[in-house]
């Protein structure tokens, strides 16, 4: 996109303009995709990962993931029940079960590049289980 934007300007305003414009879309796109990028914590009593959120009082068991327990929660092993916040390219994770006998939701599945240090964070705030909530 940066590069696409200084080839737009670079002809009626020059070289110098094509590069700042350039550089200004670089910052701009770089900004929109951290801004918008999903983000799990553990705070004031709710683990809140992307848009969904769950009182922590209400969480499960909580298990780390490696490589290959996560994919198989990807693929062949996957609930289609399950909420689901990951990045392909992070092959870590954490999954939080859900006990709840009313919530539709069996479990979360949560990419993460330190599952241990999120697993952990989970347990310690999580002293019991129940229902879930997505929100859009």
């Amino acid at each position: 996109m940066a590069a696409s934007s200084g080839l737009v300007v670079l002809t009626a305003f020059g070289g110098r303009v094509a590069v700042l414009v350039a550089l200004a879309t670089m910052g701009l796109v770089g900004w929109a995709l951290l801004a918008s990028s999903a983000q799990i914590k553990v705070s004031h009593g709710e683990l809140v990962a992307g848009r969904a959120r769950i009182p922590v009082r209400f969480v499960g068991t909580v298990r780390e993931l490696d490589r290959g327990a996560m994919s198989a929660l990807r693929g062949p092993r996957a609930d289609a029940r399950a909420y689901l916040c990951q990045r392909g390219w992070i092959s870590g994770g954490v999954a939080v079960e859900i006990s709840d006998a009313q919530d539709p939701v069996p479990y979360w599945l949560l990419s993460s590049r330190r599952p241990a240090q999120l697993a952990q964070a989970i347990r310690e705030a999580a002293p019991g289980q129940a229902h879930s909530r997505q929100t859009s």
